[in-house]
């Protein structure tokens, strides 16, 4: 079952069947971000996938997402991906996501405390061939840090 967004936006011009086989591709990233399960990103993401800001030190490709997802799943293990939000427009998907959960595990060298966790993101996908060619994206890295305790809090 695929993670199914609270609103979605389809641009005008963009036939419905356009916009559910483009949006496809987004809900299985989505899904794979809300379950930690590979298949899923496999099946979103084409094999010559670029993340257009990779953060330092990730792979790019498929590989990054992959081992992204389980260095931060070390960190809050019952990690969940909603998507608040999302717009079509021809063969390009924006969507506004909340990921939530609880610090339990490592982060660096912060140990977790149970804390709860929840900040947003959002990932601005080009559709090729039914699946993501390219990610562009941003999360709310300060609100994060100011949960699991590596920012102070103001």
């Amino acid at each position: 079952v695929l993670v199914n967004p609270l609103k979605v936006n389809i641009s005008p011009g963009t036939s419905k069947d356009e916009a559910e086989a483009t949006l496809k591709a987004a809900l299985r990233y989505y899904t794979f971000w809300h379950t930690g399960e590979e298949r899923y990103a496999r099946a979103a993401l084409s094999p010559n996938f670029i993340d257009l800001n990779l953060p330092k030190g990730r792979a790019q490709g498929p590989e990054g997402p992959l081992a992204g997802s389980k260095g931060f799943r070390a960190a809050v293990p019952d990690l969940t991906c909603t998507a608040e939000e999302v717009w079509v427009q021809g063969n390009q998907v924006i969507g506004r996501l909340r990921l939530a959960g609880h610090f339990t595990g490592t982060f660096g060298k912060l140990q977790g405390k149970g804390q709860p966790i929840s900040f947003q993101a959002v990932d601005i996908y080009t559709i090729q061939d039914g699946k993501i060619a390219t990610n562009w994206h941003l999360e709310d890295m300060l609100t994060l840090m100011q949960q699991i305790g590596a920012v102070a809090a103001e």
